[in-house]
């Protein structure tokens, strides 16, 4: 028999219902024989689920936006569809207390399911979750989509089997249910209780009609390379907008290059930043493949070498590109590869800073190149952080080893040291930066690089706290 007969004592009521919800996920019975319906109870249960609700919504919208009372009468939909059916189901049974106890039920199990979602986004936000791999990002939201199906159909399956309702109903009202989620899930995406209203992204009437100039300017300005010198040329590309952090870096590596390494005049930046849009040019395949057009023309090219840094987000095969509103195509390592030899450059040092960019190796490798990824083909890479100055690798590659090491290959195993142990102290998986060098180029490096690095001398390094750990 189903004992509904409550306590006097509310959080002996309390903890009933807790325990009589856990049950409930499990679909089994025993849940209709611990809980413990009351108004009360049923009151306490709706004001949890609502606030743990909010909350959850709340932490998703990034802490901005504002409340969405519309959002909350969507979630409010299936308590009350609960309640209707507790009161078909008193009716039917004959017995007024069971009105309560599927919406509770409900509740109940809902809050500790929308608890540990709010715990794992709170992990999440605060970067306690980057030792999971990237899969279990992806299936986080499908397994709690099937947590929240189930707990209604739970309710349906406890009863069913508690009434001893025929298969034919228990199917028909399952599939009713299911059909019904369809519609809400439909619905509440787009009134969810924590609210940000859409505000489209804008290009200035200025930065439209400014970029066509600077680029151009910026192209004109590329110094013919001396037939009696070896010159170094930087082309940087800073991929995309809302992440500051790669704007940032190739800014700060370009004024590296210039002072330092002897481009100045031989240097180009690319980059997608909202606060840079009249002052430089935006980096797109188009403007990519100019530069380094511009730049093949002006080199010597049996004796110049081109040194080329791209940072941004990642996926395998994937160079992203983003400048909204502006619609970019995204680079893919076959695009690049062309986009290289149609410029005629010989020598190349290509270094690409993004999650999973040593799967951009196998395309760009030649007799007469290097490149240096910071992650192998299936590895992410961290540090895009809009609070940091460089990623994690361009602040050990650039920030550190160059301006202590005297060879690009020193460079790179001290950055990829340095690298390793920031990632250990945070407990993330490794990035495991690649290296790749044509045999070509490595009886040409050698003598190049004493055209880059200057005479020893001693350098001061900046200051190097450890970076923060987001995932490019």
């Amino acid at each position: 028999m189903i004992d509904l007969k409550p306590s006097i004592n509310f959080w002996h009521d309390l903890k009933s219902n807790q325990v009589a919800g856990l049950w409930l996920f499990l679909g089994s019975r025993k849940s209709l024989q611990i809980v413990h319906p009351s108004i009360f109870q049923l009151l306490f249960w709706g004001a949890v689920a609502a606030s743990v609700n909010t909350l959850y919504s709340w932490m998703v919208a990034g802490q901005v936006g504002h409340f969405n009372s519309q959002g909350l009468v969507s979630y409010a939909l299936w308590p009350f569809i609960a309640l209707i059916v507790g009161i078909f189901l008193s009716q039917r049974m004959n017995n007024q207390r069971l009105m309560l106890v599927p919406a509770l039920l409900w509740l109940v199990l809902d809050s500790n399911v929308l608890l540990i979602q709010c715990f794992l986004q709170y992990l999440g936000d605060n970067n306690l979750l980057n030792f999971l791999p990237d899969s279990i990002y992806n299936f986080l939201p499908t397994l709690f989509m099937v947590f929240f199906v189930w707990q209604s159909l739970a309710v349906i399956w406890v009863f069913s089997r508690e009434l001893k309702w025929p298969w034919w109903e228990r199917a028909l009202i399952m599939f009713a249910t299911v059909c019904t989620l369809v519609v809400w899930q439909m619905s509440v995406k787009q009134q969810p209780i924590w609210k940000v209203d859409d505000s489209p992204p804008t290009i200035s009437e200025d930065a439209l009609y400014a970029q066509g100039n600077l680029l151009r300017q910026t192209l004109e300005q590329i110094q013919l390379g001396d037939f009696s010198q070896t010159h170094w040329y930087f082309l940087g590309v800073a991929g995309d907008s809302y992440d500051s952090v790669f704007s940032s870096e190739v800014q700060r590596i370009k004024s590296q290059f210039d002072t330092r390494f002897g481009t100045l005049g031989r240097s180009v930046q690319l980059v997608n930043d909202p606060d840079t849009r009249t002052k430089i040019p935006i980096a797109s395949e188009t403007s990519i493949q100019l530069a380094l057009n511009r730049i093949g023309q002006q080199m010597n090219k049996d004796t110049d070498v081109l040194f080329m840094y791209l940072t941004s987000h990642g996926l395998a095969n994937h160079f992203e590109l983003e400048n909204a509103p502006i619609d970019l195509n995204q680079i893919n390592p076959q695009w690049l590869r062309s986009a290289l030899d149609k410029s005629g450059i010989k020598w190349r040092v290509i270094v690409i800073s993004a999650c999973y960019s040593g799967s951009f190796i196998p395309a760009l490798q030649s007799d007469n190149t290097l490149v240096i990824t910071a992650s192998a083909a299936d590895r992410s890479s961290f540090g895009c952080n809009s609070e940091s100055d460089y990623t994690y690798f361009g602040r050990a590659f650039f920030d550190q080893a160059m301006r202590e090491k005297s060879t690009l290959h020193d460079a790179f195993t001290d950055a990829q040291a340095t690298v390793s142990k920031w990632e250990n102290a945070q407990g993330f998986e490794p990035s495991e930066p690649q290296w790749s060098l044509g045999k070509n180029m490595e009886l040409m490096l050698p003598q190049l690089e004493k055209h880059l690095f200057p005479s020893p001398t001693v350098i001061p390094t900046s200051p190097n706290p450890m970076p923060s750990p987001t995932t490019p």
